[in-house]
């Protein structure tokens, strides 16, 4: 029968590999997602992450290679949230095009999910300012949200290089009325929104 000495270390080390598979990649990407927003990408540090999870830092070397492994699938987590599942949902909720426009408009005000997505975007945009790999990510999720945009105007039967134009002047509208917070602008968004589909739809003049 194996003594207790010899039986203490493998009980710990089973522990051991029952928490990191208890604690998946995606909790460590959440954890560092909050890092970001609330103190900066300079925060967002293995040993600070392992403190919050209260573990140790070999249990973040199971799921990552190193700080920039990290990162660059935190980017590809907000890619696949913000962008990739939100254009398909999108897609999916209707089939005529006028909905789907008026939907893409209404999205900064959709509840808590909407504001903790503002958020995030700027924790973000504001990393990509110095950093490659960020600003190559962001340039990535504007480029595919403004295509669907602009796919949803050419199905209101604009010409490719308006509907274009049209697509970036609504999702720049759609950006800046995320990061606005005062209550002012809380109470005028449903109006605002109603103006800029009203306004994005009205062919211009020939």
């Amino acid at each position: 029968m194996a003594t207790d000495a010899a039986v203490r270390p493998r009980r710990k080390a089973a522990a051991a590999d029952a928490a990191r598979s208890a604690l998946t990649p995606e909790r460590w990407i959440d954890a560092a997602t909050e890092v970001l927003v609330h103190q900066g990408i300079d925060s967002v540090r293995v040993d600070v992450l392992a403190q919050q999870l209260q573990v140790t830092r070999g249990s973040f070397y199971w799921h990552f290679r190193d700080r920039e492994d990290l990162l660059r699938r935190v980017l590809q987590a907000w890619r696949e949230q913000t962008t990739v599942q939100l254009t398909l949902r999108l897609e999916r909720a209707h089939v005529d095009p006028r909905e789907q426009l008026r939907d893409v408009i209404s999205l900064p005000i959709r509840g808590r999910a909407a504001q903790r997505a503002a958020r995030i975007e700027l924790a973000i945009r504001a990393w990509a300012r110095r950093d490659t790999m960020a600003r190559q990510a962001v340039d990535e999720a504007d480029g595919a949200r403004l295509a669907y945009i602009s796919q949803v105007f050419s199905s209101l039967g604009f010409g490719l290089a308006e509907a274009r134009w049209r697509a970036f002047a609504t999702y720049a509208y759609v950006v800046a009325e995320s990061q606005i917070a005062a209550p002012i602008a809380q109470l005028q968004r449903a109006e605002r929104d109603r103006f800029i589909e009203q306004l994005m739809r009205l062919p211009l003049p020939g």
